[in-house]
Formats: structure tokens, C-alpha cells, sequence
């Protein structure tokens, strides 16, 4: 097959776990022989600052990348990572133009839009480019144009969602938000960023940091501060992700038992220092990535009750209440998000949750068992071939006006060439557990 994905988030380095679990996808779905293709932004750049945090990002993950050329006509950069080429697009206007040639050029069997498309215009393109056969990645609900969690509610939005070829959800709380508030059941397809087996036990007797990922407001870092404060005597570490401001910087410089983490290739490296996770999201998560990363490896996870955390965590202990973000000021920070109004919190809850984790051993036990347990039995669920599957037996969604004699030729070459694929793909699509 011919794969092009397309988004409005960087992906080389990936700063999240959509643009995470795309690679993913991708590279699998590269290793099995496809010509898989992104066209996404350029990482910012524009200052010495932002160029610096790049190139450490880069070596930091162990990220490699080969130019092969600058397009001036496009206005970017095609890179090539492993087996995958992507057109790294240097000015955010030209996104949907590169997109379009890209199409015309490519002739992609799928075009695999990301949710990160505020306004939908990617996916607009890619209908009007490749009519039928989008394929809408549903990884954040804040970014979809439905439902109450929804930045940018917008019906025509809505309908070009709801005509795609596919829709993918990362989880079932996601499936259930987009089946209640569209009215269409997507399959659910789990990214396989779990890296390879074995999973390394963390000693439940070592001692480590309290440590958030992305810590940002939309994240709960007003929880995270209140908790650094109240327990100076515990140390905190934050790994800073897409949404971290500068602001955000600042206030945790000012606490001396909060360590700012480095990037690491494998977040293991991180988790290996790390004896409690805290995931205090005040806006519905899709799933909680890191979540189920840090349970595989024995460290209990203190999350909120939005969105899908409830999901990641499996059943297990302290999943705690929080007051979600509902408004958001007309004004974006310097990552391009909108401010939100952040509602005081009662972090009792989360304190109680702490010292009992901190201070009691066999509490700790308990919970790093049962994490572990409960992720080992998720993840060996999670089979890496199952996006590849799910793409092999989609049919193009020919729109009504195109079913005459002009959208016959390619519903024909497509069904052929599936056929084909699939004849030579059968004997090497063999269940695994885990990913």
C-alpha cells in the first residue's frame, strides 16, 4: 500500500503521544514493505533558542534524520527517517498546499489525517484530493470538531469526519466519545509504542522522584506545584512536552525539590528514576500513554478521572476527582494553545494519596503488583500488525455524486491492488502479543 500521513503537529521529534503513536504506525507499517509518507510542519526553529532545544531534542531521543532536499517550490524540506520520507513544511499557510501536490504525486491508497487539525482543513483537502479515502486518526477529543470537549465545535467539520473512509480511536473512552456525539462507532486500534519485552521491574524498595510528564495547565501542573510545595521533604521531577510555557518553567524553577528532566530516547530512562507518576489532567485524555508505560514497569500511577485515564489505569487505585477546564480565554500561549481558565483544585485528595505511597511500604507493594499486572495483561493484547489488518480490509468510501463512470476505474485498481496485497501479506500477518 501507499500510506500518507498527514498532520498539523511536528513529528520529527514526536512531542506527544499522537505524533508518537503515528510514527508507530507508520514505521511498522514501513517495515512490512508499504511506502508510507508524512506531510506535517517543520519543528519551530525561528529562534537560537528553539533551534537549540531541537537539536538537543534530536540527540537526546536518538533521532536521526537524513535530508535529501529542499523543495523551494513547496516551501520544504523532504527528510527521510528510516523507511519513512517526510515533507517537513516550513510555513504553516503552505501546509495544505504541500498536502495537495503531495497527493497528486503520490497517488496514496490511504491519506491517515491526525486529529491535530483544528478547523479540519487537512482532512477538507485530503477528501476534495483523494475523495473516499481518508482515514481520521482520533487520538485528542479537544481537537475533534464535536462534543463537549471540543476547542472548535464546527458541523461541517463534524461531517467531514463522519464521511471518512475510517475513523481510528486509541482506546474505548475515545470510541464511546466520538459513537455518542457523531453517531458513528470507529474501531479501536491501541498504538503499539510499548517497545519490546521484557518489561524491567522497578525495585518497589527504591527510593526516586514524584515525576510529571508534560506539566502545563491543560496537564494539572497547579496540582503538581500545590503537591511540590506541600511535601518539600519529597522530591518531584518534570519531563517538559508540547504544552510546558515558559511560565510553567519558571514556576518550577522556584521550588528546589523539583528537577527538571531531560529528554530520553526510551522513556524507560526516565521511569528507571521515577517511583510514583502523577498524571493530574484537568481536560479529557484520550487514553494515557504514559500511563500504561509506567504501570508496565511496577511504578502506580495517581491520576484524575478525565477522559480515558480511567481506562489506562485498568482498575487500578487512586484514580482521583479533579474540576476539568471548561472555559478558555481568547488569547494563545507561545505553543500555539489556547489559555484556559484553570478552577481551583482540592489536592487533599492527592496529598492523602502521596503520603500513603510515600510512607507506607506495603501500600506501595500493593499497588506497584497490581500495576504491573494489570499493564502486562493490557499490552499483550496490543498487536502491532492490527493498524496494518484494519487498512488492508477498508474499502474507499466513494461519496454519491463521484459513483459514476469517472469513480470506477479507481474503486477497481484499488479493490486489485488490496487483493494483491493481502494475497502476499497473509502468510507474514501473524498475532503477537504486545508491540
Amino acid at each position: 500500500m501507499r500510506i500518507l500521513l498527514t498532520s498539523n503537529a511536528a513529528h520529527v521529534p514526536p512531542r506527544g503521544g499522537s505524533t508518537r503513536s503515528n510514527l508507530v504506525w507508520l514505521e511498522h507499517l514501513a517495515s512490512r514493505g508499504h511506502d508510507c509518507r508524512i506531510v506535517a510542519p517543520a519543528a519551530a526553529r525561528d529562534t537560537p533558542e528553539r533551534e537549540a532545544r531541537l537539536r538537543a531534542d534530536l540527540e537526546q531521543q536518538g533521532i536521526r534524520v537524513q535530508q535529501i532536499r529542499t523543495d523551494a517550490r513547496l516551501g520544504c524540506d523532504v527528510l527521510r527517517k528510516g523507511e519513512i520520507t517526510l515533507y517537513a513544511v516550513r510555513e504553516p499557510g503552505r501546509l495544505r498546499a504541500v498536502l495537495a501536490d503531495t497527493i497528486r504525486e503520490f497517488a496514496p491508497d490511504w491519506v491517515l489525517v491526525s486529529s491535530e487539525d483544528l478547523g479540519q482543513v487537512l482532512l477538507a483537502e485530503a477528501e476534495r484530493a483523494a475523495p473516499g479515502r481518508a482515514v481520521y486518526l482520533a487520538h485528542t477529543p479537544q481537537m475533534f470538531p464535536f462534543g463537549p470537549a471540543s476547542l472548535h465545535p464546527r458541523p461541517a467539520g463534524a461531517e467531514l469526519v463522519r464521511r471518512a473512509a475510517g475513523i481510528v480511536a486509541i482506546g474505548h473512552y475515545t470510541a464511546g466519545y466520538i459513537e455518542k456525539h457523531l453517531g458513528r462507532r470507529p474501531a479501536v486500534i491501541h498504538p503499539p509504542v510499548y517497545g519490546p519485552r521484557p518489561y524491567a521491574r522497578r525495585d518497589p524498595k527504591a527510593g526516586g522522584l514524584i515525576t510529571m510528564v508534560n506539566p502545563c495547565a491543560v496537564k494539572g501542573i497547579s496540582i503538581f506545584l500545590a503537591l511540590a510545595r506541600r511535601f518539600p521533604q519529597y522530591r518531584f521531577g518534570a519531563l517538559r512536552g508540547w504544552g510546558t510555557t515558559a511560565a510553567d518553567f519558571s514556576a518550577m524553577r522556584e521550588l528546589s525539590n523539583v528537577t527538571l528532566l531531560a529528554k530520553a530516547r526510551h522513556i524507560e530512562t526516565v521511569l528507571r528514576d521515577t517511583k510514583i507518576l502523577l498524571m493530574p489532567s484537568l481536560w479529557a485524555e484520550g487514553f494515557g500513554l504514559i500511563v500504561m508505560e509506567a504501570m508496565l514497569y511496577g511504578v502506580p500511577v495517581v491520576a484524575s478521572d478525565q477522559g480515558g485515564l480511567p481506562e489506562a489505569k485498568m482498575g487500578t487505585r487512586y484514580v482521583l476527582p479533579v474540576r476539568p477546564i471548561e472555559r478558555y480565554r481568547t488569547v494563545f500561549d507561545e505553543n500555539r494553545m489556547p489559555v484556559p481558565v484553570v478552577p481551583e483544585q482540592d489536592i487533599e485528595p492527592w496529598a492523602q494519596a502521596l503520603e500513603e505511597l510515600m510512607s507506607d511500604a506495603e501500600a506501595y507493594r500493593r499497588e506497584s503488583d497490581a500495576a504491573r499486572e494489570a499493564a502486562m495483561r493490557f499490552v499483550s493484547t496490543v498487536r502491532a500488525e492490527a493498524f496494518e489488518e484494519y487498512l488492508l480490509g477498508l474499502e474507499p468510501r466513494v461519496p454519491e455524486e463521484r459513483r459514476g463512470a469517472s469513480a470506477r476505474p479507481y474503486e477497481d485498481l484499488a479493490r486489485e491492488r488490496r487483493a494483491l496485497l493481502v494475497s502476499k501479506l497473509r502468510g507474514r500477518l501473524r498475532p503477537t502479543g504486545g508491540g
